[in-house]
């Protein structure tokens, strides 16, 4: 077996190599991460807030699609469209009947 030899690098190329490792950990805010996966607190302070922004979105999403569909189906009983209108009635008269 022979012995592997060892490359010796020089002193001022590991500095180099370690400022560059420093500069990206730096740029990277990988600080910022570990204090954050050390404190479960924040995350689930942080989970909670956007939990909270995500049903809310969602809400009005939803509100907004909902009110824009039925202002539609109002201009089409307007029109007074046979399949339209014998739908919408349709509708109205199950949900009628349901309250």
């Amino acid at each position: 077996m022979s012995k592997m030899s060892k490359k010796k690098i020089p002193t001022s190329d590991k500095k180099d190599k370690t400022e560059q490792i420093a500069t990206l950990l730096g740029e990277s805010r990988f600080e910022e991460y570990v204090e954050l996966i050390s404190n479960p607190k924040k995350i689930i302070k942080r989970n909670f807030i956007a939990g909270i922004a995500r049903g809310f979105g969602m809400a009005v999403g939803f509100t907004l699609l909902g009110a824009v569909g039925l202002y539609i189906l109002q201009k089409l009983v307007v029109l007074n469209l046979p399949f339209f209108s014998n739908f919408i009635a349709e509708i109205v008269k199950l949900v009628q009947d349901r309250l």
